[in-house]
């Protein structure tokens, strides 16, 4: 599958780096609504180990749900399931979409908040793949399919409950440099790839840099 630079290359500003070509504590609110200043960053594979792979992410993405559909799940196999890395989320709502590049991301965060890291990667894909459909009935249905409370996600989605945590993670990618989204940094550093990239050239260049940090 080809993807062009332009749809996946969401740029925040002229002369940014980007790294992709493209575009549970115990201090949960009591309702929906009530901002949450911190949460930390999602997490797959072994959370001790050496290499860290940090993924920025716009839900508003095009180049993201590519890269979540097509991408992520080869890097997962590879790396994730096998334990070899931290898998990090990281939100970075450029945003491609005022409405719905904040609200989606909320909504990630609620079902993260009160379910679980595990909640929050079986919840990411499918809402990738509603991306065309973004709704506040569909984030509350997609949600209600997992047994996530849907009124709930769908209430923190629209009231930005999450806002802070968001801002907060697209400060530290912008502090490494990260300019669009997808963007992937492995070890605090941005893996570039090519323009028109297909899933193996995405793959093989991710592969190399984590590859490199595993030495």
């Amino acid at each position: 599958m080809n993807v062009s630079r332009r749809t996946l290359l969401q740029a925040a500003g002229a002369g940014a780096v980007v790294g992709v070509a493209g575009c549970l504590g115990d201090d949960r609110p009591e309702a929906a609504g009530e901002p949450v200043d911190s949460l930390p960053a999602p997490v797959a594979g072994d959370p001790d180990a050496d290499v860290t792979v940090e993924v920025y992410a716009d839900f508003a993405c095009p180049g993201c749900r590519w890269f979540e559909l097509e991408v992520a799940p080869e890097l997962t196999a590879e790396y994730v399931d096998p334990e070899l890395v931290r898998y990090e989320h990281r939100d970075f709502p450029i945003p491609v979409d005022d409405t719905w590049s904040w609200a989606v991301a909320n909504a990630a965060r609620s079902v993260q908040d009160r379910e679980g890291d595990d909640a929050f990667w079986s919840f990411v894909p499918t809402v990738f793949q509603s991306q065309d459909d973004y709704s506040y009935d569909v984030l509350a249905s997609i949600a209600d399919e997992f047994g996530y409370d849907g009124e709930r996600t769908s209430a923190d989605a629209e009231a930005g409950t999450y806002d802070a945590v968001l801002e907060d993670d697209r400060g530290r990618g912008e502090t490494a440099g990260v300019g669009g989204t997808p963007a992937i940094v492995v070890d605090g550093g941005i893996v570039d790839i090519p323009e028109q990239p297909t899933v193996d050239d995405v793959v093989t260049e991710i592969s190399g840099a984590i590859d490199d940090a595993l030495e």
